[in-house]
C-alpha cells in the first residue's frame, strides 16, 4: 500500500536515511510537478518550485502527522509554494472594463473577440467528416483496426486479442489502412 510505504520511508528519512529521502522524492516528484505546473504554467519555474516544495517538506517532515496521507500534505506544500511564487511575480494588470486616462481624456478599451472563427470551425467540421467518411469507406478489416487504435485508443496487443490475430497482423493492417486513408483523403482534397 502506498500510504504504508510512504510511512516507512518517512520514518527512515527522519532518522537520517538519505536513500529513503531520495525514494520519497522519486515516488512523488512527477505528481508534485503536475500540481505546481497546473498553477504556474512554466516548466522551468515549476521545476524550481518542486525543489522548493521538497526542501520545505523535508525541513518540516517531523511535523507531518501519519493519520493523513503524505501526498495530501506534500501537495499542499507544493501548491502553497506555487501561490507564493505567483504572488511575488504579480504584475500590475490593466482592467479591460475600466476606462484609461490619457492626455486627450478618458478612453474606453474595445478589444475584438478573435477566439471564434466560423470559417475555421466549418473547415474543421468538414475535415472531420471527410476523415470519418474515409474511415467508413475502408474495407471492414482495415476500418476495424483504425477505429480500435485511433478512436478507441487501444494498444496493439489488446487489438490483437480482440480480433484474435497476431500483433504483427494488427501492425500490418494498421499500416495498410493508413496508406488507404492517405490515398482517399488526398483524392478528396484534390
Amino acid at each position: 500500500m502506498p500510504h504504508e510505504e510512504d510511512s516507512a520511508l518517512i520514518k527512515k528519512a527522519l532518522s537520517g536515511d538519505q536513500a529513503a529521502y531520495q525514494k520519497l522524492v522519486a515516488r512523488h516528484r512527477q505528481a508534485v510537478f503536475h500540481v505546481v505546473f497546473k498553477m504556474v504554467r512554466n516548466r522551468e519555474e515549476a521545476d524550481d518550485l518542486v525543489q522548493e516544495a521538497f526542501m520545505k517538506a523535508f525541513a518540516s517532515l517531523a511535523s507531518y502527522r501519519e493519520e493523513f496521507r503524505f501526498t495530501t500534505w506534500l501537495y499542499r506544500i507544493a501548491a502553497n509554494a506555487a501561490i507564493d511564487s505567483l504572488r511575488r511575480q504579480k504584475i500590475e494588470a490593466m482592467s479591460l472594463d475600466e476606462p484609461v486616462e490619457t492626455e486627450e481624456g478618458t478612453v474606453g478599451l474595445e478589444i475584438a473577440d478573435t477566439s471564434y472563427n466560423p470559417e475555421e470551425d466549418a473547415l474543421k467540421k468538414e475535415k472531420g467528416l471527410s476523415i470519418m467518411d474515409a474511415i467508413a469507406s475502408l474495407p471492414p478489416k482495415y476500418r476495424e483496426v483504425i477505429e480500435l487504435v485511433h478512436l478507441k485508443e487501444k494498444p496493439y496487443d489488446e487489438i490483437a486479442a480482440i480480433l484474435r490475430v497476431p500483433v504483427g497482423t494488427v501492425k500490418a493492417r494498421i499500416f495498410r489502412a493508413r496508406e488507404l486513408l492517405k490515398k482517399k483523403l488526398k483524392s478528396i482534397r484534390s
